[in-house]
């Protein structure tokens, strides 16, 4: 292996678990950096209403990359599985298939997008005073989603093997170029919302090509040979057949998602702004709390491959521990010192105050999060996602989209809908903790495939 890439059969657990994801964690949240740089941009430099209109993009485009990137993990276990089991072929072909496999996904993602954007807005309820710079921004936004597939597939690549660094040290890079971009669009070419996109478009260029030209450098068995890209039919099934319920699984939040979102645009451009700012600060938390649930995904593919169940089981056990205590000491800070960083993004009041109901909601409920997040990872590394994905599918978009048409009808009250998201979280939380508990009690290493999962 190369020295970037780390050890997961042997050693000392925690420590590893950490260090890899910590990166994972700053990857996610400098990626939410490029959203959370166009909302603060418009809100300072154009107005309530741009900014109200990028944020009303979030879920939508949440909705669209989250599929791609689930099928993303799966290459993930897949190549973790083959980097168990040492089989350098089956690592070559995989690679190779997710490298063809995301640009045809982004490509398909992308005009699907164009044909559909103004239909998705109308029915989400956008207020016509933002419409218009809300659709420039999603069109603008939807043309870099071929790149942005690239780039978190080739970061599964690189996770695979446990090197979480160089994409991030790519995407530092593509962010400095994405701010600076954002203020030439926004204050000098006066292009507001769809500046904002077009910025966010080329840093995420950026950052897909710098991995890609790694990654053809590299002469070991995770490198790109551009002779060699071709979709492989058997390793594609076996990424799908992982990837896709956890790819499912995260749509199903955004699903939710965007249905919460109808409902908050119901409120007016204030309230969304204010929605608007407080997500791009509240899911830095959340990448936290996924970056260990892919570690723990990652780590139990690579021992599952190499038949050590005992380590595997151990390896959950330390992801969900730390994952609870790192989560619940960030979500405290961010509360602390959550004036003034909803003040970055606008520094009126009322859009304040509204942005702290949120905050408080979501925060203080992160650490039933991360049970779901890690107990999902786990059945995912040892290829077990279907069950995870419909346990999600029926306690997250039913609990949630059930409220909005219920409680939230009968009160119409930001205040009550903020509180579908503990209520759903806690009920998900626990049933995916019974699945898992029943899934390893009756786990039988002779009856599980360890390429194919046990769907």
């Amino acid at each position: 292996m190369k020295r970037s890439s780390m050890d997961m059969l042997n050693g000392s657990i925690g420590d590893k678990l950490l260090w890899f994801a910590l990166p994972l964690a700053a990857t996610g949240m400098l990626q939410q950096l490029f959203n959370a740089a166009d909302v603060a941009v418009v809100g300072q430099f154009v107005g309530e209403n741009a900014m109200a209109a990028v944020g009303s993009n979030s879920s939508i485009i949440a909705l669209l990359v989250n599929g791609f990137v689930g099928i993303g993990l799966g290459a993930n276990v897949v190549i973790s599985k083959f980097t168990g089991q040492k089989n350098e072929e089956g690592i070559s072909r995989c690679v190779h298939t997710a490298i063809l496999f995301s640009l045809i996904g982004g490509i398909v993602i992308t005009l699907l997008g164009e044909l559909f954007a103004s239909s998705v807005l109308r029915l989400m309820s956008v207020p016509e005073e933002v419409f218009s710079m809300a659709l420039d921004y999603l069109r603008v936004y939807l043309l870099g989603m071929p790149v942005i597939f690239l780039y978190n597939f080739e970061s599964a690549i690189f996770r695979s093997q446990g090197d979480t660094k160089t994409p991030l040290i790519c995407l530092v890079v593509s962010g400095v170029i994405n701010v600076l971009l954002n203020l030439f669009f926004v204050c000098v070419a006066d292009m507001a919302a769809a500046g904002v996109a077009a910025a966010t478009v080329i840093s995420n260029l950026v950052s897909a090509v710098l991995l890609l030209i790694l990654l053809c450098r590299r002469t070991d068995y995770i490198a790109v040979r551009l002779s060699k890209i071709r979709i492989h039919g058997d390793v594609l099934k076996s990424m799908v057949a992982i990837g896709l319920p956890a790819g499912l699984q995260s749509m199903v939040f955004s699903l939710s998602n965007m249905c919460i979102q109808s409902a908050v645009n119901s409120l007016g451009a204030g309230v969304m702004a204010a929605s608007s700012a407080a997500f791009n600060i509240e899911i830095l938390a959340y990448y936290l709390v996924n970056s260990f649930g892919q570690a723990c995904t990652t780590f139990v593919g690579q021992n599952f491959g190499a038949g050590n169940l005992a380590r595997c089981r151990k390896i959950t056990r330390i992801s969900l521990i730390m994952d609870i205590g790192i989560t619940t000491l960030i979500s405290l800070l961010i509360l602390f010192f959550g004036k003034p960083l909803l003040s970055i993004f606008n520094g009126n009041e009322d859009i304040i105050s509204i942005g702290i109901v949120r905050l408080r909601f979501i925060l203080a409920a992160e650490a039933v999060n991360a049970v779901m997040e890690i107990m999902s990872g786990a059945m995912r590394g040892y290829g077990y996602s279907l069950v995870p994905a419909v346990i999600t599918f029926v306690g997250v978009c039913g609990i949630r989209i059930g409220w909005v048409y219920t409680v939230f009808k009968m009160s119409g009250t930001f205040f009550t809908l903020m509180m579908v998201y503990p209520v759903s979280w806690i009920v998900t939380a626990i049933a995916l903790t019974g699945a898992y508990l029943r899934f390893i009690r009756r786990f039988s290493p002779a009856k599980i495939n360890p390429l194919k999962g046990n769907q």
